[in-house]
């Protein structure tokens, strides 16, 4: 029996809403039966250079607070410099995207270059009309 394959999600998670939830639950299938989930936080000083502002909630509290879903195997601190680092540690056999999550410049050549050979997957939207938390800040 192989051992079961790990998949890494990224994230801010900032208000966690049904839409974050329902990603776990379609990254944790994406790996199959015994599959393990791993989430990445987007530090603070991140996510203020990608999103011009500092989250409603720390990454300590936003760490804390997914370590409680179920669907959620390990959750870990992005890195500060080095976006790629993380998923070099961790090996993943999957990296599952938001549908609307943008990869860093260089990201499949990066992959390759580190010889990480994992598959790259684009999830479904759940209801981003309704969830999506720059609407849901507003």
């Amino acid at each position: 029996m192989p051992p079961p394959k790990k998949v890494i999600v990224f994230g801010t998670f900032d208000i966690l809403h049904p839409g974050h939830l329902n990603f776990f639950s379609q990254a944790k299938k994406a790996g199959g039966l015994d599959s393990k989930l791993v989430v990445v936080i987007g530090r603070d000083l991140n996510v203020k250079q990608a999103k011009g502002l500092f989250p409603i909630n720390n990454e300590t509290t936003r760490l804390l607070r997914v370590k409680k879903v179920q669907e959620v195997d390990d959750v870990l601190m992005g890195d500060l410099k080095d976006k790629i680092s993380i998923i070099e540690k961790t090996r993943p056999d999957i990296i599952c995207l938001g549908y609307d999550q943008e990869l860093p410049e260089n990201f499949e050549a990066e992959l390759k270059k580190r010889n990480i050979k994992a598959e790259v997957r684009r999830l479904n939207a759940y209801q981003p009309d309704k969830f999506k938390s720059s609407k849901l800040k507003q």
